[in-house]
This record gives C-alpha cells, structure tokens and sequence, in this order.
C-alpha cells in the first residue's frame, strides 16, 4: 500500500478542522481545491461542501461526476446553498453559473488548472438562450414506466418553484414510454430550448402525441432526433403530425429511424428537412421509390454519414443507390450498407461511384452475401480510397457449408482456406485501412465474430457480438 501524498494529508488535515478548510478556500491552489472538492463529496461533509459551491473558480460545476443521480442528501445540499446564493443577490461575486448533473467520467475531476478551465468555462449549458436568468442545471431526462427518479423529482418541484431565477436544462431527453401527465409534467418545466438530443421510443399512443405537441415545436435547437417503433397503423391514424413537427426544426442535423413505418411515405419526411449531416434508417420496409427520392431530396445533399441496416435491398435496381452515392462523393466520411440483401450485381454496378467517395473513412458492408471474387473487387476499389480507417466486410459464402446462407455455419475448413486468400489478396493490393472479417452466425450460437488480419499474418477473432432478437429473420442472425 502506498503511502499518502503530501496533498492527501493536507486535505485530511482540512477536514479534521471544517472551520480551518471554510476559511482557507480562497487560499487553496487548484489541486488542492480540487482533491478537496472530491473528498468532500465523497465522505459527505455537507457544510464544508456548503462553502466550496460558492467558491467555485469557473462558470461550470461538473458534479455528475463525482455524485450519482440516487446521492440525494447531496443534491439537496446543492440545492440548498444555491437558494442561499439567490437570496442574498451575490452572484455579480459568485463566478458559478451552471451545475452540470450528467453522467461523466471522474478523470475529470484529475485535469490540471488549465484544462479544466476549457472545459468548466462554456457558461452556455443550455444552448442558445433568449433570455438568461441568473442559474442553470443541467441533466440528461429520461422518461419511461420504471420507478421513479427522485433526483429529477426534486430538481423538478425545485426548479418550478424557482422560475425566472432558474433554468432546468437537458442536453439530451428520451421518452421511452410514460403516462401522458408524466410526459406533460417534465417538459412544462423543462428549458425546451436546451434539448439538443431527442429520443422517441414506442411512444405512438393518440392522447399521449395530441398532448405534447405543443411542445416540440419549443424544441428550436434540436440538432439529433431518433424515433423507433412506429408502424403503418399509427401513421394512418394521422400521429405522423408527431413527428412532423419535430422535423421542421431547423436546426436539425442528424435523424435515426428504426423500425418505423416509411414504406412509399418517405418523401414526406424528406421534403420538409433541412440538408442533414447524419441520415440512418434501420429495420425500415421501404419501396424502391423511397431510395429514389433519397437520392433526390435536397436534404441528402450534404450527408457526412449515411446508415442503411436491415432495409432488404435485393429486389431493387441500383440506380438509385448508385445516384445517392454520386450525389454525396463531395461529403460522404461514413458509408454503413449492413444486412441490405445487395447482391453482387447491385455492388457491381455501385462500385464505381463508390470509389469516388475520396473522403470516406468508414465503409462497412458486412450481411450482404457475396463470393470470394466479388469481395476481392470490392477490396481492390476501397483500396483506392486514401482517407478510409476502417472497412467491415461479409466472410465470403465459400466459407459456409451451404452457400445459401438461409443456414449459415462456419465451415472451418473452407473459411481456413479462404484467410489465406484473403491474405495474398491483401498482400497484392495493400489497403491502407484496417480490413475486418465478419462471419455470420446461426440462431443456436447467437453471436457474430469479427476477425482482423494480425502482424503474424494470421485471421484473429477481435470482436464478438451477440445478435439482439429483433434482428434475427428467417433463421439468419443479423447484427445492428
């Protein structure tokens, strides 16, 4: 066991005297403020934490870090000290302008001077404000059916009682499921202009949508939207209106769709966005004509990052892709085609456009089946591309016992032999990017393994993933 530091007995002696420690604050350097900080919050000596709230050198007071959300006792002291601030009007004094309650690493907490003043200085936790009262906390809102959050709670009865002097921000909200109250109560008393992430998840109930409408269009910096599990019943019932109004924030950059109902209806949600950064749609039934009015929408026209999982590609022509990669060569950095059924003539015909692509630098096109031969062309075009990091690949069908992959075991004999062609492949063309293996699994073995050439110049397992039950169809694994 090593001996204490010289800091650790300092801030021992501290605390044996909390007087002493109240009245030595404004002497402390920064690391032994910060090492006190942390001890205070740790061991729980609640008035001495009263007196160091206050004393805080930056604007941003990142306790997420140290305390967790079910440390009640500690936030209420918090709570408690910023009344106290309030009413006595000393914030002109008081540097502390934000409590920042997300979840964070604590080597926060073990960064110089310097450095944590880069990240404690950005006052503006709650995006861009109209109007700033005088204090802000800020936490990441979850809402769902489980048991109660006292954290959010409390900050929740505390904030409202406190408003005009008070802002209670969420940089990012899910809305899991919940009673339309329970929905209603949190975000009357949200800064909705905070809300930077939106999470919608299997919320399509008629009351429940009606009800909070009227908030989402409060939602003016939302940047991120994902919505899961809406189907054709729920569109037709007319809930579209929902989420309709959440996409005509214009501040949106990026959308994640999964398994929600687009089929032919695509071009609805496309013709109202903003030019997008990030578009990904999984587990999404789409006709041919909703990839065509993907590669025709303006919206498209800037995407950084472009993923399309699970969507059943194989019947369609493809022109369509092949004109929405055409249409993103400028911009495109991440390209994700995974479990789409693209078939090697689909490829063929896309893999010129692909190799203009020239800043790409994450390509992964793992589920589509395809032969050695096929792959070995796809890798000779990705080779070309001087910015890609990282490619995902399918395991050929040679390296199955039937090339049918509607049962698709590893035959370990045939996947040896076709490593070592992919070795002398790899050897030829010298790609300069990190080239992975993915081999499919059956539903008995449930997982999905990853293999990456080593310096041996052997095919090494370096990741596995077990297959979540909604991706499995027919008998075929499928990985997110």
């Amino acid at each position: 066991m090593c001996p204490p530091t010289l800091r650790q007995l300092a801030v021992e002696s501290l605390l044996k005297d909390q007087a002493l420690a109240i009245s030595a604050l404004e002497f402390l350097p920064w690391n032994l403020f910060s090492t006190l900080f942390i001890e205070v919050v740790v061991k729980r000596h609640m008035e001495v934490l009263k007196a160091m709230v206050p004393a805080w050198p930056f604007p941003c007071l990142p306790l997420g870090a140290l305390m967790s959300r079910a440390d009640l006792a500690t936030l209420q002291v918090i709570l408690e000290t910023l009344d106290m601030l309030l009413e006595q009007e000393v914030w002109p004094r008081c540097k502390l302008r934000v409590i920042d309650l997300r979840d964070m690493s604590p080597n926060i907490w073990t960064l110089g001077y310097i450095a944590m003043s880069r990240v404690c200085s950005a006052v503006n936790h709650c995006a861009e404000m109209t109007e700033e009262p005088p204090f802000s906390v800020v936490i990441d809102v979850v809402i769902d059916d489980g048991p109660q959050d006292n954290a959010l709670a409390h900050l929740l009865q505390w904030a409202e009682a406190r408003k005009g002097q008070v802002q209670l921000c969420s940089r990012k909200m899910k809305i899991l499921l919940g009673s339309t109250s329970k929905i209603q109560s949190i975000l009357r008393v949200l800064h909705l202009d905070s809300i930077l992430e939106l999470v919608v998840d299997d919320l399509w109930n008629q009351r429940t949508v009606e009800n909070t409408i009227a908030y989402l269009g409060r939602m003016k910096n939302l940047r991120i939207l994902s919505l899961s599990k809406m189907n054709a019943e729920y569109w037709n019932s007319g809930l579209n209106s929902f989420f309709m109004q959440l996409l005509q924030q214009k501040s949106l950059q990026q959308i994640y769709m999964h398994q929600f109902f687009v089929y032919g209806k695509l071009h609805k949600v496309l013709r109202i966005l903003k030019p997008l950064t990030t578009l990904s749609l999984s587990c999404c039934a789409l006709k041919e004509a909703d990839l065509r009015h993907l590669s025709q929408c303006p919206c498209t026209s800037q995407l950084k990052h472009l993923y399309l999982r699970n969507l059943f590609m194989g019947h369609f022509s493809p022109e369509p892709l092949r004109a929405l990669l055409e249409k993103v060569t400028d911009t495109l950095e991440t390209l994700v085609l995974e479990h789409c059924e693209i078939t090697e003539a689909q490829l063929s015909a896309i893999l010129p456009t692909l190799s203009q692509c020239s800043h790409l630098k994450l390509f992964s096109f793992y589920g589509n089946p395809m032969s050695l031969a096929t792959l070995q062309n796809l890798l000779s075009h990705t080779a070309r591309l001087s910015h890609l990091s990282g490619g995902l690949y399918p395991a050929p069908l040679e390296s199955y016992r039937h090339r049918c992959l509607c049962q698709p075991k590893v035959n370990k004999e045939r996947f040896a032999q076709v490593c070592q062609s992919l070795v002398q492949i790899l050897r030829d063309i010298k790609p300069s990017h990190k080239v992975q293996i993915c081999t499919y699994s059956c539903i008995w073995c449930e997982k999905c393994q990853f293999y990456s050439l080593a310096p041996s110049g052997n095919w090494v397992v370096t990741e596995k993933y077990p297959f979540p039950s909604e991706f499995r169809y027919y008998g075929v694994c499928v990985l997110h």
